[in-house]
């Protein structure tokens, strides 16, 4: 378990816009309390892949999150781990009852995702909460009031999270330079 203040100190990076990423992300989830969705981000915070999933009703501590976590992002984009530096980022949005404020439950799931980026070979992001009140980035005092737990999806044209390109992205923008050498 992670106390918001080693969260803080940890270096986690900021997203440069957390509300679109909160909201492109419960538009294509539909999160419900007890939803947890983890995405990647590309360099430059778009989406490269996503999951949800319910974890277990008994109580389970920041272990049984990584390992759940891990299969997930196993599932869904192939690990990083032969780059000496991370280019990819995951990012954790936890819809959950209650209020904002930080729980010990939110310090196991911090713990999870930071283990689970390092053997995944990924960045470790943002951890999210999204609760009645709103969605909060823990460790970073940044939130808003919508999309709520129980507010319903936006469309995805709405939001622009849709941009994504219609050929496959690499973080080394390698599918760029073929598109220009092949035009040539």
């Amino acid at each position: 378990m992670l106390e918001p203040a080693e969260w803080a100190a940890a270096g986690i990076p900021l997203l440069r816009n957390p509300r679109d990423v909160v909201t492109g992300l419960h538009a294509r989830h539909r999160p419900r309390p007890s939803t947890a969705v983890v995405a990647v981000l590309d360099h430059e915070e778009r989406l490269v892949a996503s999951a949800s999933f319910t974890p277990r009703p008994e109580p389970a501590d920041g272990w049984d999150f990584r390992n759940a976590l891990l299969a997930h992002l196993r599932r869904v984009v192939p690990h990083d781990l032969r780059r000496r530096t991370p280019v990819r980022t995951a990012v954790l949005l936890y819809c959950r009852e209650g209020d904002a404020r930080w729980t010990e439950e939110d310090g196991a799931w911090m713990w999870g995702l930071r283990d689970a980026c390092t053997l995944h070979g990924l960045r470790c992001g943002a951890y999210i909460t999204l609760t009645g009140e709103g969605w909060q980035v823990l460790g970073e005092d940044r939130g808003g009031r919508s999309p709520h737990a129980a507010s319903p999806p936006t469309d995805l044209s709405d939001t622009g999270a849709d941009d994504a390109p219609s050929t496959p992205r690499r973080a080394s923008g390698a599918a760029e330079a073929l598109r220009r050498t092949a035009a040539r």
